[in-house]
């Protein structure tokens, strides 16, 4: 039939331009068969192609979503990291606080065993005078006190030291002169029977006479004047009930107190510079 056309059309053909022709419409259908396998290649091709990319997309998909998911831990991680640094610091200052606390507790600790062993010296030194009953060591308000009675020490009514008696303060004075760097108090009491002389109108003038007598005493025997005063109370302080006898002497006495020194007290020094 292509044969018949091209005899029509083009009138007589040779065979030559036949088989030319005839060649060509070969080559024309093996290239459409070729490009006919080369587009289904394509298709193919397309649709591995188009898997792979819905494949992609589903693993980008994952992917932002393992990103979001260690974006969130990772914010968490963060805010653990700074609650962490927060309670590290924290726990420094704690730890700081407490090695304060400590350093302090530890000093007033030692103060405490120096106060305790400067007290277990003064009972050493006044042992003769505890143990003969001349004198009484006790703690009062949390101060050391040594007490005397004034029945040995001055006549009834009077603030004149006996003969007796200033020997006891002499030894006092001396064995106090041996304690450095410490100051006292010389104070007088009285019963409550009241006295009304024109040397004494009252208990207070009485009890400050024999304090200053003693504190004087105590001077001639070599105790520094400024470590030592006097004070009165008279009758305001009783150690025992003044209905008897017995009580009332307990309560005619020389108490001579241990001045503590506050400034080993803390906040001492917090305080002192309050007033500069």
């Amino acid at each position: 039939m292509a044969l018949a056309l091209l005899v029509g059309v083009g009138g007589c053909v040779s065979l030559q331009d036949y088989d030319a022709v005839k060649a060509d419409l070969a080559k024309a259908r093996s290239e459409l068969t070729d490009s006919r396998g080369e587009a289904k290649d394509l298709r193919v091709a397309l649709d591995e192609a188009q898997i792979e990319v819905e494949l992609l997309d589903a693993r980008v998909g994952d992917l932002e979503e393992m990103i979001a998911v260690a974006e969130g831990r990772a914010g968490d991680a963060e805010s653990q990291l700074a609650e962490l640094v927060r309670n590290h610091s924290n726990l420094e200052a704690s730890v700081e606080d407490m090695r304060k606390a400590l350093a302090q507790l530890n000093h007033m600790r030692a103060q405490s065993e120096a106060r305790a062993a400067e007290y277990r010296s003064v009972l050493a030194k006044f042992k003769s005078l505890i143990d003969n009953g001349k004198l009484k060591a006790k703690i009062v308000d949390g101060r050391m006190v040594l007490e005397l009675r004034t029945d040995i020490l001055f006549g009834s009514g009077s603030a004149d030291l006996s003969k007796q008696g200033a020997a006891t303060i002499r030894e006092v004075g001396q064995l106090l002169a041996q304690i450095p760097d410490r100051r006292f108090q010389v104070e007088g009491h009285t019963d409550n029977v009241p006295i009304s002389t024109k040397e004494y109108p009252s208990n207070w003038e009485l009890a400050a006479a024999r304090a200053i007598n003693v504190v004087k005493e105590m001077v001639d025997t070599g105790l520094p004047a400024k470590r030592v005063s006097a004070a009165s109370f008279a009758d305001s302080r009783p150690t025992a009930s003044n209905k008897s006898g017995k009580g009332r002497a307990k309560n005619r006495r020389i108490e001579i107190v241990l001045v503590p020194d506050l400034s080993d007290l803390p906040g001492a020094k917090d305080i002192e510079k309050m007033f500069e």
